[in-house]
């Protein structure tokens, strides 16, 4: 079984847990399936893709908020002021949503270059309980496998399941899909 990441709280700790050994006893099936009761909405989506560039670059893209609206497969993020680039566990980034509302993100893992996670709240509450998370495996000196996955197995804010059941495994192929085209754009400029 994989080491628990030191961001989880116990409250997460034993969700984890029990997730990592069911990972581990069904590889292929993990989290989806067995998160939910038959006919129900995975409460954990994700997708996989390659890039063909370095995870340092991709990273880059992922922890510059600014960036974030220009890869977002959801449409649901706007803008962000520029100088907040995470650069550790424990930092909140804000970010505008296309409703004009303002999200502050708890980053909650963070290890520079292979994973980020964050947990959007209203400005100045706690978190509701559902997480992004970006985790890049290097493949090679210019070759990624990029993970999204979008967590809200512990989401509580009634008002917000309408649209965590939306968010599906497209969308965050889409995310996936963007951040290749703008890496390798980006690569390509002189």
């Amino acid at each position: 079984m994989r080491e628990q990441p030191k961001s989880l709280d116990g409250r997460h700790a034993a969700s984890w847990k029990y997730r990592a050994t069911e990972c581990a006893e069904r590889p292929g099936r993990c989290f989806d399936e067995s998160m939910t009761s038959h006919g129900e909405v995975p409460r954990v989506v994700r997708a996989s893709r390659e890039i063909a560039a370095s995870p340092e670059r991709i990273f880059e893209l992922i922890a510059d908020p600014v960036q974030q609206p220009r890869w977002d497969g959801n449409a649901n993020l706007a803008e962000a002021d520029a100088g907040q680039v995470i650069h550790a566990m424990g930092e909140i980034f804000t970010m505008k949503t296309t409703k004009g509302h303002v999200r502050e993100n708890h980053v909650v893992e963070f290890v520079d270059g292979r994973r980020i996670a964050w947990q959007p709240a209203e400005p100045g509450q706690e978190p509701p309980g559902h997480l992004w998370r970006w985790e890049l495996q290097p493949l090679g000196a210019s070759r990624t496998r990029v993970t999204h996955t979008y967590d809200w197995t512990h989401l509580t804010d009634e008002k917000r399941l309408p649209r965590a059941r939306a968010t599906t495994v497209d969308n965050l192929q889409a995310s996936l899909d963007r951040l290749a085209t703008l890496t390798v754009a980006s690569d390509e400029e002189p």
